[in-house]
């Protein structure tokens, strides 16, 4: 794991504990998402790519959120993507239980699938 990762996920540890198990959790999601992916912090977040960039995870004072740069043309079956940009969209995470509940791991894979194509 890259310094620049260790380091932001120790902050968000230390200011935001109730966040660093939605944060650590989805990491996991995404890295397991396929072959190959990778991390960096960039944006204040963590993104990962693949072929391509596919999703970001990012901790907000009150929430966290998982961003999907092509998110608009993702399908989304459960309604939970969130935005009204020409691109982007997000799935916003108040709790460890809305990443099941939101089917977060499916909206992660379908990015990724995006990303390689």
């Amino acid at each position: 794991m890259d310094d620049r990762i260790q380091t932001l996920l120790r902050e968000i540890e230390l200011h935001r504990g109730d966040q660093f198990v939605i944060v650590t959790r989805l990491r996991e999601i995404a890295l397991a998402s396929g072959p190959a992916v990778t991390e960096e912090v960039k944006y204040g977040g963590i993104l990962f790519s693949s072929k391509d960039s596919f999703c970001g995870v990012f901790s907000y004072a009150q929430h966290v959120t998982l961003e999907f740069s092509r998110g608009a043309a993702l399908p989304d079956p459960h309604a939970v993507l969130e935005g009204s940009g020409k691109l982007r969209r997000h799935i916003k995470l108040l709790g460890p239980a809305d990443i099941d509940e939101k089917q977060v791991a499916l909206y992660i894979k379908m990015a990724r699938q995006a990303a390689d194509r």
